[in-house]
């Protein structure tokens, strides 16, 4: 039922035409430091999508601020507004756009302006240990002016109002907070005194017509001096009068990753946030809902429960930017599921990647990439060599354009390593995305043989019939570490997960555990959760500083170091396996030559894989994708094999 969700909704004096809100995140589409054309695409592409209210990425209100290289400066971003407001208006759909402004203050960088970090005290950030100079009263003036200038800037501009971020990266929130305010002036003894004068100036500056929001952080996770959840109803109360919305959000100043957490962490952790907000504001106050809200129901059940009046579901419609028109065929099942995985969406790295999505990887690239309307000029038959996500994304691809399609699956279950990687604690909701897929590709009639595997000779009399093949025969994963004298079990990563899947971890040899990782992203964290989780005593080995370094891209870095503490994993630093023993795995430690002997029954291989690249070398001519290709994340599986369905019309 989405009943509520998809009635319209008053914040202020405008009316959104439905209670659905796009929040505002970090994109790395601009280009200087103003919305480019593919920020304008990106936005334009959520209110085809049915959004009804669509924030824009945060704009820094004063030049003091640049927190990442992308980061949009209000003074210069009336241009990308205008365009933004006019191609969502020539949409049609009455979607209400909103310019998120806010300073990142001590959570910024001095990377790019290589000036000195304003923040409210000298107190060091707990992730870039870069300490703020204090500001002064000039300072705390030309902020203030910067946030009403901001504002009229982009109300001049045709939006319909703005949101102040006083939550995650924020000043404003920094002010707010016992950890990050020790002044003894005005603005330490009333630490909300900042947040109300950049309020009434908001206010002042935009007139009573234009939409003023709040984005408060009501949660440090940092009860000794930070901001709980029982503080934050008083402090909305006391900030309400000039504002026509509040978001609830979680902001904790010593996890940043707890902002937008991944799987690890339920869905709807915000609520409880949002409710408290929505007993203690006047109704003219609208509340917005968040926290990991990806799934319909849950946002449908947030706004029956009466815990909030619009619901921010922003990740949610990165994957699927249909989300509400989906809603409103009455095709919620349809819905491409967000994974809360955090690969491709969460993009404050040096790296500058751009916002996207592993299950709709042309989010982001709407200017570059383009899924066709309608169907292909003539049918072709299709094969699909693997059902892992590349052969399921292309089966898919191809029978939307009308082909007749056909998927062999060698494995008695579709999924690949996509459904590997989902038996691992936290990453449950990557087989809601293996479901989508194999929903989808039932419902437009792929046929579908699992359990059969198919030779050269059949790929040789298909070609002949004339039938496009594309092969998505996935990778084999072999151990990586010389044989011993068969006292240790070797295994792989991808083994044991099959087995977590299959119920039969009890049939892998009992004893302790070594899980050799050299691969540093999420697979040996979880192997190691898991077997520590069935009783085992596990040692990690890496051959980095920190377990699971690569995972520092998606947040989950020092929450799955944590994890691991918690669990009683051992982790062997800077080390690697160099031989097995008699019931002993040996160890070299690469940076002193230190040698360690730790006693295992089991050595578990972390591995790249090896495409499964027979019949590519068999028909060279084969059109290949995902692991078939090389090691692949599913981000990039899924595009390629949607890639490789696009490309069917040309000559083989």
């Amino acid at each position: 039922m989405t009943e509520l969700l998809l009635q319209p909704v008053t914040i202020g004096r405008t009316t959104a035409p439905n209670r659905l809100v796009f929040g505002p995140h970090e994109t790395n589409l601009c280009r200087g430091r103003s919305f480019s054309d593919r920020s304008v695409a990106y936005y334009r592409r959520r209110a085809v999508g049915g959004c009804g209210t669509l924030l824009t990425e945060t704009a820094s209100v004063h030049e003091s601020d640049w927190p990442y290289e992308r980061a949009p400066l209000a003074a210069e971003c009336r241009a990308g507004w205008e365009a933004i407001r006019r191609e969502v208006r020539a949409v049609g759909t009455g979607a209400v756009v909103l310019a998120s402004l806010g300073h990142a203050g001590g959570q910024g960088s001095s990377a790019y302006s290589q000036r000195a970090l304003w923040g409210p005290s000298r107190f060091p950030d707990p992730a870039t240990r870069e300490v703020p100079q204090e500001m002064e009263h000039d300072d705390l003036a030309a902020v203030v002016a910067g946030f009403a200038e901001a504002a009229r800037l982009a109300v001049s501009a045709g939006l319909a109002g703005v949101e102040i971020n006083a939550g995650p990266f924020s000043l404003l929130r920094q002010f707010l907070s016992g950890l990050t305010n020790t002044r003894d002036d005005e603005y330490g003894t009333d630490r909300l005194l900042l947040a109300r004068q950049v309020l009434e100036a908001v206010r002042a500056a935009v007139g009573p017509d234009p939409i003023v929001g709040l984005r408060l952080g009501c949660d440090e996770l940092a009860p000794w001096a930070g901001i709980t959840p029982e503080m934050a109803p008083e402090m909305a109360r006391q900030l309400a009068g000039p504002v026509d919305y509040m978001a609830a959000v979680r902001a904790p100043a010593f996890d940043v990753g707890g902002t937008r957490p991944d799987g690890h962490t339920e869905p709807g952790f915000a609520v409880p946030l949002a409710a408290a907000l929505r007993g203690a504001l006047p109704a003219a106050v609208a509340v917005v809902a968040q926290g990991s809200i990806v799934a319909h129901d849950m946002a449908e059940a947030t706004l029956a429960a009466g815990s909030a009046d619009l619901v921010e579901m922003t990740r949610a419609q990165i994957a699927d930017p249909d989300l509400a028109r989906k809603m409103a065929d009455g095709v919620p099942e349809r819905i491409r599921p967000c994974v809360l995985c955090n690969q491709r969406c969460q993009v404050r790295d040096a790296r500058n990647p751009l916002v996207s999505c592993i299950g709709e990887p042309f989010s982001g690239y709407e200017t570059e990439e383009a899924f066709p309307s309608g169907q292909a000029t003539m049918s072709l038959e299709v094969l699909v060599i693997g059902g892992g996500p590349a052969g399921l994304e292309a089966a898919r691809v191809a029978a939307t354009l009308g082909h007749a399609v056909e998927l062999i699956e060698a494995e008695a279950r579709l999924g690949g390593m996509l459904a590997t990687a989902a038996a691992g604690a936290g990453r449950e909701h990557l087989a809601d995305l293996l479901a989508w897929l194999a929903a989808e590709c039932e419902r437009l009639g792929v046929r579908v043989t699992r359990g059969t595997a198919i030779g050269a000779d059949a790929v040789d009399r298909r070609l002949a019939a004339g039938t496009r093949v594309i092969l998505c025969a996935g990778a084999r994963h072999d151990p990586g570490v010389p044989v011993g004298d068969g006292t240790v079990t070797v295994a792989t990563a991808a083994t044991v997960l099959r087995a977590a899947l299959d119920g039969t971890l009890d049939h892998l040899p009992g004893g302790a555990v070594v899980v050799s990782d050299p691969v540093g992203d999420s697979v040996g964290v979880t192997v190691g959760e898991l077997l520590a989780a069935h009783g085992r005593d596990v040692v990690l080995v890496t051959g980095d500083l920190v377990a699971g370094v690569q995972l520092s891209r998606s947040g989950d870095l020092a929450p799955a170091n944590a994890r691991l503490a918690r669990a009683g994993v051992r982790i062997a630093k800077g080390s690697v396996v160099r031989q097995l023993g008699d019931h002993a795995v040996h160890l070299e430690n690469q940076y002193t030559g230190e040698k360690e002997e730790i006693p295992a029954a089991l050595l578990v291989e972390v591995t790249f894989g090896l495409p499964n690249d027979a019949l590519w070398r068999d028909h060279p001519g084969l059109v290949a994708a995902g692991d078939a290709v090389a090691p692949r994340t599913a981000y990039e599986a899924i595009l390629e094999g949607r890639r490789a369905a696009l490309g069917l019309g040309d000559p083989p």
